[in-house]
């Protein structure tokens, strides 16, 4: 699997180099602001050794505020199969909404504590380059704490709510019966429901785990 990672301190920058690399990642092109990420993925690209997934931070050089994350919904419009990892000191819900505004596919917001996790942070980039999604638990909660003041989730009961959070993480529906202590059975049955009351149909069914947290975000 080949990564590209964007970040601006050397230190940590060369730290994920070094993880992912212990673990049988290629890592490409290290870079350490926006503008040179969107030329190393371009470069790779025409190359044909595109990355399969960007681990890039939310904030970096000139100014330190989105170039990070500008940087990464270019990406995602000029190279749809590259997935895209964002990491952010902290919850930011404007940028959070803008990097899944668009397409469903290879999308992820972790906090930077969570690379404290090797085996959790390893996990969501090959979710990521895979085509899927890994948010943090605390995005979500954010993110469904603004839709809950929307009256969103009104429809949906409390356990409902708790599965949804789960999926919008990324976990498969083993894993959330794990966590919630449920039968695989009754975690299907909440997933179906969750859809319906969404009003996300059955043509959707490739992305509905994912529409189901861009309902939020739309409304």
């Amino acid at each position: 699997m080949r990564v590209v990672i964007a970040e601006d301190s050397v230190l940590l920058r060369e730290g994920l180099t070094r993880l992912l690399t212990d673990r049988g990642y290629e890592v490409a092109a290290g870079v350490g602001d926006g503008e040179a990420l969107v030329k190393a993925v371009g470069e790779l690209v025409v190359r044909g050794e595109a990355p399969d997934v960007v681990v890039a931070d939310v904030r970096m050089p000139p100014t330190h505020t989105d170039e990070g994350v500008r940087a990464a919904v270019r990406l995602r419009a000029e190279h749809p199969a590259v997935g895209v990892l964002v990491l952010s000191q902290y919850v930011e819900e404007q940028y959070a909404t803008e990097l899944l505004a668009g397409s469903s596919r290879g999308v992820g917001y972790l906090l930077k504590d969570r690379v404290a996790d090797v085996r959790e942070f390893v996990e969501a980039v090959a979710r990521v380059a895979a085509g899927g999604t890994a948010l943090d638990p605390e995005v979500v909660a954010q993110l469904l704490g603004r839709s809950r003041k929307q009256d969103v989730l009104a429809g949906l009961t409390p356990r409902e709510r708790e599965v949804l959070a789960l999926m919008a993480e990324g976990r498969t529906n083993s894993a959330i019966a794990g966590r919630l202590m449920i039968s695989p059975g009754a975690v299907e049955k909440h997933v179906s429901s969750i859809f319906v009351k969404l009003g996300l149909s059955q043509s959707d069914a490739d992305h509905r785990r994912v529409l189901a947290v861009l309902r939020y975000l739309d409304s």
